[in-house]
């Protein structure tokens, strides 16, 4: 007899549908910039999509996996929902992916180099209906409910918002960054955007230092000492431990998720460099102050473990602040530089832009998830956030 879904059981499967949607429609649309209506084209040629007279196995394959995850998690938002049967969440979630596909590939008409193409629509519809039914063979076989249970001991329900933030942690982790760690290096970009953008006016020249962009001299930063550098790997370390802490009632389990955290952050970080310097160069980011920091971090999130979620959500603002501020203060590394050029420039020029906006942005959506936890009543819980 099949049990009756839990309340909310739905919520995080379909957050995590929306975080995969929007990573397709980045990859799907990169670089997002010199969009030029085809000349001569009627509007309603944008619809035709032509069958590409050359294609390669990784493009069929590619096609294919990247519309799974989003199949998958459709149709378990759907199913654990209990707003649909087996075959109406299938095609639902068969008839959405579609949908996206369709669309990004009538917006590719827009960007020169992109070439939409049925046979990638194929393959999505594809890929999506192998994720439709994935997902439905594990709620017949009872995988999603002893997920559900498993998760519930460990998770208290209600925090999709928390729990999908945990979960694109790790993904934010795998562009390099200047220190190990450090998320957010936003204000920099920031600041070129709005000299480039307000060129043109009084503020372009106050913020150029009055000469204009192209005479502007970078600010000197000195180099980060030990200590400072090893305080902002524990601040990065400690901040997802925190909002962990949020999510999780007190107990030995909170140190389990610690350990499991700085695992995670190591693998990550290995990963990250392997790819960037090769496997030989694999262990190069761990220099002492790197691998202090998250001792310290460890160490600290080990003595909170027992603490209210509004203390640990206090704790984590304090920690993602000291984290901003030490990544804006940071000088510039060569070896930063380098790494990131062969991620826009190689292999994995797709999936650099996604994984910049989450390193970017990820520090400041935990801090306004975090301020609401903050902002809760003592024993309330989270709804959907």
């Amino acid at each position: 007899m099949r049990r009756a879904p839990l309340a909310g059981a739905g919520t995080t499967p379909a957050w995590l549908a929306a975080v995969a949607a929007a990573l397709i429609a980045y990859a799907t649309l990169y670089p997002l910039s010199g969009w030029d209506h085809p000349a001569g084209w009627a509007a309603w040629r944008v619809i035709e999509l032509p069958w590409p007279r050359r294609w390669t196995t990784f493009d069929v394959l590619s096609n294919i996996l990247g519309y799974v995850p989003l199949g998958l998690l459709l149709c378990l938002a759907l199913l654990r929902s209990g707003r649909a049967a087996v075959l109406a969440a299938g095609a639902v979630s068969v008839l959405l992916a579609a949908v996206l596909s369709l669309t990004l590939e009538c917006l590719q008409t827009f960007l020169p180099g992109r070439v939409p193409s049925a046979m990638d629509l194929a393959c999505n519809a594809a890929g999506a209906a192998a994720g439709a039914a994935l997902g439905a063979a594990v709620q017949a076989i009872g995988w999603a409910d002893r997920w559900d249970d498993r998760h519930g001991r460990w998770i208290r329900r209600g925090h999709a918002g928390g729990t999908t933030l945990l979960v694109l942690w790790p993904l934010a982790l795998l562009l390099p960054t200047s220190v190990p760690l450090g998320l957010g290096q936003v204000f920099e970009p920031v600041g070129e955007w709005a000299v480039a953008a307000l060129a043109d006016t009084p503020w372009g020249g106050w913020l150029s230092g009055g000469a204009g962009p192209s005479s502007a001299a970078p600010p000197v930063r000195r180099a980060l000492s030990a200590a400072a550098e090893a305080g902002i790997v524990a601040a990065s370390m400690l901040a997802p431990c925190m909002l962990a802490f949020t999510l999780s009632s007190p107990g030995w389990r909170r140190l389990v998720l610690t350990l499991g955290a700085v695992l995670l952050a190591l693998g990550v970080l290995t990963l990250s460099t392997a790819l960037n310097f090769g496997p030989q160069h694999a262990l190069a980011w761990q220099t002492p102050q790197a691998l202090a920091g998250m001792a310290l971090a460890a160490l600290l999130a080990g003595t909170l473990a027992w603490v209210p979620a509004r203390l640990a959500a206090g704790v984590g603002l304090l920690a993602l602040g000291a984290m901003l501020v030490g990544v804006s203060l940071a000088p510039p590394d060569p070896f930063h530089a380098l790494s990131l050029a062969a991620w826009e420039q190689g292999r994995f020029i797709r999936f650099h832009g996604a994984a910049q906006w989450i390193g970017w942005f990820w520090p400041f959506a935990a801090v306004f998830y975090l301020l609401g936890r903050l902002g809760q009543a003592p024993g309330a819980r989270g709804r959907s956030s």
